[in-house]
């Protein structure tokens, strides 16, 4: 399964730039994996102090995680609120030094009407960059 462009963009809740992924590359019932390349974009809007600093990654792993939720649940769309994150471990000083393609991975542990739980990893090549534990808070369309 290969989706991008502007298919992409209709799944995910983020609009221009803030929109990160590029390409989900694979996906079934418990796991996406998705590709950008956007953390060399000098107009990256996460870039603070000239860098872009590893716990940006976060903010990819969880745009995957939409992805998969609207892959999985294409009939109920849902709003997700990222809740916690744990055990987060980063292996670089800056993402933007990373001169390949980022390959961002998203494994759902568990997930009920309410709530999901993912571990997500971000890398390049054979390369880890970073790893974590994500919750994440469910909404329904037209909830409140």
């Amino acid at each position: 399964m290969i989706i991008s462009g502007e298919r992409l963009r209709q799944l995910i809740p983020h609009a221009g730039a803030m929109c990160l992924l590029e390409q989900v590359v694979d996906c079934d019932e418990t796991t996406i994996r998705c590709t950008s390349r956007t953390h060399l974009d000098p107009g990256n809007p996460l870039r603070g102090r000239n860098r872009l600093h590893p716990v940006c990654g976060i903010e990819y792993a969880a745009q995957a995680m939409a992805l998969h939720g609207a892959l999985m649940t294409p009939e109920r769309p849902r709003i997700g609120y990222l809740a916690s994150v744990r055990d987060v471990h980063w292996r670089v000083a800056q993402l933007d030094d990373v001169g390949e393609e980022l390959q961002v991975e998203a494994t759902c542990l568990s997930a009920d009407a309410n709530a999901a739980v993912y571990r997500f990893r971000v890398y390049a090549g054979d390369a880890e960059l970073l790893h974590g534990r994500a919750s994440v808070f469910l909404q329904g369309v037209g909830q409140q």
